[in-house]
């Protein structure tokens, strides 16, 4: 078969990711934070991008110090100077000074007075008025102290020598946020430090007995040993029941422990109501979990019988390209170069904004359409809704509407709430409608709270309780979202006493 040369022309279309297609694509996932951060970043980077209300603010300061003269503010901003000396007024008056832009006034101060009057006077905290008082010194800090550092300062307070000074800080280095020592086992500490496990487990007992009462325990039944040693109402059934009994007490088996301890059902109980007023984890009392605030991307306000979806711009910076720079784009080939560089990047970065906002409001637009019942009658009334109904009803892909929902929330009547929360399964209904899971797990957490604690309702009770409002479940799925709502199953959820 003969080989030949020779050339050929094909016409094919493709995809190419731009860098200002994947600007878009970024900013399109982004939060609201993260993009404040990023407009802020690229305001720093990129000259040309100003922030109009900032110029605006600026201008209103420039008209009030020229006295309201419009043509000498427009004259400024032509010449693109934003600095002036200004000549203050002169204060009449005794013991006023006139302030110049020169350095003559400054020799007119009288210093060693001012600095005389500035040492005898009384510091800022010892002021104290008549309605209201300083905060302590505890209240000032940046942050509250660790479990860490609680235990640390005890640590420093005890009577230990240097090596077990050192095998403390390592133990307490490794207690978790709940207060327990789980990892690594004492054995590994006592390799690293080069003493016996004994001597390491003489460390933890020290530490054990420090606040709060049950830290350092290697297990649960460790933690309420350690409180039970501690309480004066403890007494022998209670120790018996901590470590024997511990799965038939969270069973609520009261029977069996009296069976096996060959006492009086009263007293187990009695011993059950000290057992449970134990802390299972003591550390959460210096547990640092920060709150985290949200703020909302989109509003929807409800005026008479309409909604209306407004986009929040609180926080943003309002980008513009400044005149400053656009005039200097024919002062030479180098600036520019630069310039024009700069200006397509903003005018991309503006653009990319612009569309990403226009596609969180077509979005919030098509939810609010599918679940018009939601904002006018609460979450029992959630339909079912998945990423496509939303990408077909607003002509996009569900790529895109998986990118605008993520991490995005919107303030409506019924509370603040991510995107994502509308888009639930559907659950059957004996009427032949379907309900939204999210629907479904109110109903589930509005029937456990208002079951007699004595005699909790079973997840098969729920599934008849559900069948009678028209919600056709099994109970397996019942129990998942019990779960998923961190509700506990009946008979843990059962109150004796």
């Amino acid at each position: 078969m003969a080989m030949e040369m020779r050339q050929e022309l094909r016409l094919s279309q493709q995809l190419v990711m731009t860098p200002q297609l994947q600007q878009a694509i970024k900013l399109l996932q982004l939060s609201r934070m993260e993009l404040a951060d990023l407009v802020h970043e690229e305001m720093l980077e990129n000259p040309i991008l100003e922030d109009d209300m900032e110029t605006a603010a600026e201008r209103a300061r420039e008209r009030e110090l020229l006295g309201g003269d419009e043509q000498a503010v427009m004259q400024m901003e032509s010449a693109g100077n934003t600095e002036m000396p200004v000549e203050m007024p002169k204060v009449e008056g005794e013991g006023q000074v006139e302030v110049r832009a020169d350095s003559q006034a400054v020799n007119e101060i009288d210093w060693e007075n001012y600095l005389d009057n500035y040492t005898m006077a009384a510091p800022m905290p010892a002021y104290r008025g008549d309605s209201e008082e300083m905060p302590s010194l505890e209240a000032t800090l940046t942050k509250p102290p660790s479990l860490q550092d609680h235990l640390a300062w005890q640590l420093k307070l005890s009577d230990l020598t240097e090596q077990q000074m050192a095998i403390g800080h390592d133990i307490i280095g490794n207690i978790d946020a709940d207060g327990y020592f789980k990892d690594p086992p004492l054995s590994e500490i006592a390799a690293d430090h080069g003493v016996t496990e004994e001597a390491c487990e003489v460390v933890l007992e020290k530490i054990q007995t420090f606040d709060p009462i049950g830290v350092g325990a290697r297990s649960l039944a460790e933690c309420m040993l350690i409180q039970a040693l501690h309480d004066d109402l403890a007494d022998a059934i209670v120790i018996k029941i901590i470590k024997s009994h511990l799965p038939n007490l969270e069973k609520k088996n009261y029977q069996a422990i009296a069976r096996d301890l060959k006492v009086p059902i009263e007293d187990i109980l009695d011993a059950s109501k000290v057992v449970t007023e134990f802390d299972p984890r003591p550390g959460r009392e210096y547990a640092s979990d920060d709150a985290h605030y949200i703020t909302p991307d989109v509003h929807i306000h409800k005026v008479g019988d309409k909604y209306f979806v407004v986009p929040n711009d609180d926080g943003l910076p309002k980008l513009k390209i400044s005149n400053f720079y656009k005039s200097a784009m024919g002062s030479g080939n180098a600036s520019k170069d630069y310039v024009q560089d700069k200006l397509r990047s903003a005018q991309w970065l503006i653009r990319s904004i612009q569309q990403r906002q226009r596609t969180i409001i077509k979005v919030s637009e098509s939810i609010l359409k599918f679940q018009r019942e939601f904002f006018d009658k609460g979450i029992s009334h959630l339909k079912p809704l998945i990423l496509r109904d939303v990408a077909e009803d607003i002509g996009m892909h569900e790529s895109t509407v998986s990118r605008v929902t993520t991490n995005k929330y919107v303030h409506t009547p019924q509370g603040i709430f991510e995107l994502k929360f509308f888009f639930n399964s559907g659950i059957s209904r004996t009427n032949g409608d379907d309900l939204a899971s999210e629907a479904v797990k109110s109903k589930i957490k509005e029937i456990v709270g208002g079951e007699d604690t004595k005699r909790p309702h079973s997840d098969q009770k729920i599934v008849e309780l559900l069948k009678k409002g028209g919600i056709d479940i099994a109970r397996r799925t019942v129990a998942k979202y019990r779960e998923q709502m961190g509700i506990l199953s009946s008979s843990k959820r059962k109150q004796v006493f």
